[in-house]
């Protein structure tokens, strides 16, 4: 059966029409490739569908540069002039630019103030207070963010040290707890270590009954000076 003749106007159907986009760009290049090689030409086709995807084909024996330097030698038209020239003028926009940067931050810093007018220095006056607050609240927000993290350290150990406290209390509340060393028997031991200090100094209390407690008891109010023994002890 012989098709139907299909009328050109656009596919409203958008799922219809990129069917059909691309099957007919399929059998476009297929075309361009055998008249490439049946014709021994050079053939290049750029194509941009509705969703502004890029398809392309160029021939095998040449490249996508060398197609259009032939076709500017051929139909005599530069393609690159006009945007050479664009760019070079924006590239003299952005030297302006940077230049003009380049002098306000040397105006900030003092320098090239000898053009400048009364109410630019006026100006730049405002600019340079208004730069100096900014940076010194980032300061004392920097500072107090430092200041914030130091208290946080400082409570933590404290916390670690009314733990520790505690634990040596209830310890030494306790009449089991003790130290034995060859058959002597110590209450409470204290010791002292700190960091760049002489010989650590280890302060033993002997129980009241104790038979080396030549000192006397402990009293209500604790115990007395006497009942104190302290050894020093090599670091």
């Amino acid at each position: 059966m012989a098709r139907g003749k299909i009328q050109i106007k656009k596919i409203e159907n958008s799922t219809n029409r990129q069917v059909t986009y691309s099957k007919r760009r399929n059998g476009l290049f297929k075309k361009a490739s055998e008249l490439t090689v049946l014709c021994d030409a050079k053939v290049s086709i750029i194509m941009v569908s509705c969703t502004d995807k890029l398809h392309e084909y160029i021939s095998p024996s040449i490249t996508m540069k060398q197609f259009f330097d032939q076709y500017q030698k051929a139909s005599g038209i530069d393609l690159w002039n006009s945007h050479y020239q664009k760019m070079q003028e924006e590239l003299r926009q952005q030297k302006d630019v940077n230049r003009n940067l380049r002098k306000q931050i040397r105006q900030r810093l003092g320098d090239c103030l000898e053009d400048m007018s009364f109410e630019e220095l006026l100006a730049l006056e405002k600019d340079s207070q208004e730069a100096v607050y900014v940076i010194r609240e980032r300061k004392f927000k920097v500072i107090g963010n430092k200041v914030e993290t130091s208290k946080k350290k400082v409570r933590s150990a404290q916390d670690v040290y009314k733990k520790l406290m505690h634990e040596f209390d209830i310890r030494g509340e306790d009449p089991q707890y003790g130290l034995i060393e060859n058959g002597m028997e110590y209450e409470n031991v204290y010791g002292y270590t700190q960091m760049g200090a002489p010989p650590h100094i280890l302060t033993l209390r002997l129980q009241p009954d104790h038979p080396n407690n030549l000192h006397g008891p402990v009293t209500a109010s604790g115990p007395t000076a006497s009942d104190l023994t302290t050894y020093g002890l090599l670091g």
